[in-house]
């Protein structure tokens, strides 16, 4: 039987491309204990153009195939596809349509649970549908003068907020506001991300997150974990991927087991509830009242060296390689 012949495709040319570059290298260096999985890494870059890590020119066609440019070399047929891209076209839900249509099996959640997950305003209606605690927010479907009387009414009942593109991942276009004078600006930046906009309460609270996955038939959720920036700030972009980052990653130890169970089974109901798939990683706030509150959920977490997601993974007693080669083994179904 011949090996299982494995696209691994990331970049996507967004904000997002260098760090799908990063969460690559971790997925090759997983893959390559796997003896059965012949892997292929191409880079899709913002013009839509794929390359092998090589530099050689191709594409991935509908008929399951790496076809080069360099007619010399023979067509690739490719089994199964590790959509490695943060942000667009990944998170956002395009790339699985499209292997949808093609039918070609692919490891992480599907369009629909990627696309409602990705948009804010999408996710926090199914949060709220599942009964799952979530920050107070208003929503703005486009920047006029009714946007910001409204922006600065929850400014000033709730004392800080939080503004953000919709449609955008880790931290970008994310800005915290607590100067009426700031908001026209402020507005005016996030909109340049995404036609819609979240204004969300200033939670003054610990971010905590939980890794789920699906192995061995289970829906597993971890313990979860914290990350302690450098500094009383929310946690960037810059703070997540820089190289000089002083971020640091723990699994949490002073909350009581109730609250931490609490967490785990909010992030299955969510798991489930909103049929996602293979992995995601979700973000609780947790206040000084123990209120807990749903943040977000990525559907594609990082996987750098000081990602979340693979510590959460291997403190529950589950190693990387192992639960990828399950899913590869069980491919095309759900």
């Amino acid at each position: 039987m011949r090996p299982t012949n494995l696209l691994l495709l990331c970049g996507g040319g967004g904000d997002e491309h260098a760090i799908s570059l990063l969460s690559a290298n971790y997925f090759e260096t997983s893959l390559a204990k796997l003896p059965h999985v012949t892997v292929l890494r191409v880079e899709l870059d913002g013009n839509g153009q794929y390359r092998t890590k090589t530099g050689q020119a191709c594409e991935l066609t509908n008929q399951k195939m790496i076809r080069f440019d360099d007619e010399s070399i023979a067509p690739w047929p490719v089994d199964y596809v590790i959509p490695c891209i943060h942000g667009f076209p990944g998170e956002t839900g395009d790339i699985q349509s499209y292997f949808d249509l093609i039918k070609l099996p692919y490891f992480g959640c599907d369009s629909e649970g990627s696309s409602n997950c990705f948009n804010k305003i999408t996710a926090k209606m199914w949060f709220s549908a599942l009964g799952i605690p979530n920050t107070p927010y208003i929503f703005l479907n486009q920047l006029d003068e009714n946007a910001i009387v409204q922006t600065k009414a929850a400014l000033q009942q709730w004392g800080s907020i939080f503004v953000k593109a919709a449609s955008q991942g880790s931290s970008v276009g994310c800005y915290r506001v607590d100067q009426q004078q700031d908001i026209t600006a402020i507005l005016t930046e996030a909109f340049s991300f995404s036609p819609y906009v979240v204004v969300e309460k200033t939670i003054c609270a610990r971010e905590l997150e939980v890794a789920v996955y699906q192995y061995r038939g289970e829906t597993v959720a971890t313990l979860p974990g914290e990350v302690i920036c450098s500094a009383d700030t929310f946690y960037t972009f810059d703070e997540k991927y820089a190289a000089n980052s002083q971020a640091t990653t723990q699994v949490v130890a002073d909350v009581s087991t109730e609250i931490a169970e609490r967490i785990r089974e909010y992030a299955i109901k969510v798991f489930d509830g909103m049929k996602l798939r293979h992995l995601s990683r979700i973000d609780f706030f947790l206040t000084p009242d123990n209120e807990i509150l749903l943040n977000e959920i990525n559907t594609f977490p990082g996987l750098t060296p000081i990602s979340m997601f693979p510590k959460m993974l291997a403190n529950h007693g589950d190693d990387f390689s192992e639960y990828l080669a399950e899913a590869i083994e069980k491919r095309g179904s759900r």
